[in-house]
């Protein structure tokens, strides 16, 4: 266990560098998208309170927050590993290195997840200023990593099957983008037609903007919404790993 977390923790050095030399652009990229959304929607297009009997700035706030964690995890490790593998040809040679292709998953998710968890608390602190419905719980941290974590692995997914960067966006337009509005996060799925809301119940992001709601508002604990989320992070990682033995990327 200790040669897994030593691997990991080689891998993502650089990766952790670099967010060092970079922290005014690392959080002003992490926050714009973020509180645009909070601008334009909890301020701009409602107001008052909702069918949750909360503030909607309270309710809006914990969906970009599940909206921050998935774009920041997503796009730094996509957008990271698409250039190690096609421009300088380092990721081969990471895969050639006598370490667990667990470590090398993990390591290259590090750089989304602190970039992720990095937005999270922000908003979050943010969110506690501007509303007195926002709460925090010793569940709030773990519900943030457990996003940011599976929404890098599957920037990881990406960044491995995508062959030109184009593809990559063509991906992010497809998948990324209509999670981003239809997940619950800024408004309540229930408002759909069942089929449509059937569908957008079994997206990640419905799961994680619902996890995060409920943790921040003080409401019970959503055990279905976080063993799902934990089910998406194992079949992410899977996948993976099933791509790098089979040397599919």
């Amino acid at each position: 266990m200790y040669n897994i977390f030593s691997e990991i923790w080689r891998i993502s050095y650089g990766d952790l560098c670099f967010i060092k030399r970079h922290i005014p652009e690392t959080l002003i990229s992490a926050l714009v998208g973020p509180l645009l959304y909070l601008l334009a929607f909890a301020y701009g297009m409602r107001s008052g309170d909702t069918e949750a009997g909360v503030d909607y700035v309270a309710y809006a706030i914990p969906g970009i927050i599940a909206i921050s964690s998935m774009t920041s995890g997503y796009n730094a490790t996509a957008q990271k590993i698409l250039i190690q593998r096609l421009f300088h040809t380092s990721f081969d040679e990471l895969v050639l290195c006598p370490m667990h292709t667990s470590s090398l998953i993990f390591g290259k998710t590090v750089i989304g997840v602190v970039r992720g968890l990095l937005g999270c608390i922000i908003l979050l602190g943010l969110g506690m200023f501007l509303t007195d419905d926002l709460v925090i719980s010793i569940w709030t941290i773990p519900i943030f990593l457990l996003s940011c974590v599976t929404f890098s692995l599957l920037g990881v997914t990406a960044g491995l099957l995508a062959k030109t960067g184009p593809t990559l966006t063509l991906f992010a337009s497809v998948v990324i983008l209509p999670m981003t509005f239809l997940c619950g996060t800024l408004f309540s799925i229930d408002a759909l037609p069942d089929i449509v809301k059937q569908i957008i119940w079994a997206l990640p992001l419905s799961h994680s903007s619902t996890a995060i709601r409920s943790f921040c508002l003080g409401w019970d604990v959503p055990w279905v919404s976080i063993g799902i989320l934990l089910i998406y992070l194992v079949v992410f990682y899977l996948m993976d790993r099933y791509i790098i033995l089979k040397k599919l990327y």
